[in-house]
């Protein structure tokens, strides 16, 4: 699954697929923005960690995971 996070005062977004499922990203993004963990804490699909401080948080957007095109085609 593909997670999208917007980080305060920073001109990129955090983009990553997720290893996590769809529940557990909710709740670990509800408890970094109610204040009950300083650090929002995601793992992506190659077992690597990514760390965001709960205050920096603009937004978070959940997603499935894109298909990859392949081939040759007209736009």
């Amino acid at each position: 699954m593909e997670v999208k996070i917007g980080v305060q005062h920073a001109p990129r977004e955090i983009t990553l697929e997720c290893a996590q499922s769809v529940e557990e990203v909710e709740r670990a993004v509800t408890e970094a923005i109610g204040g009950k963990a300083q650090v929002l804490s995601l793992m992506d699909e190659h077992g690597r960690r990514v760390l965001v401080p709960a205050d920096k948080l603009a937004y978070v957007e959940i997603g499935e995971q894109a298909a990859r095109k392949v081939g040759f085609g007209t736009l």
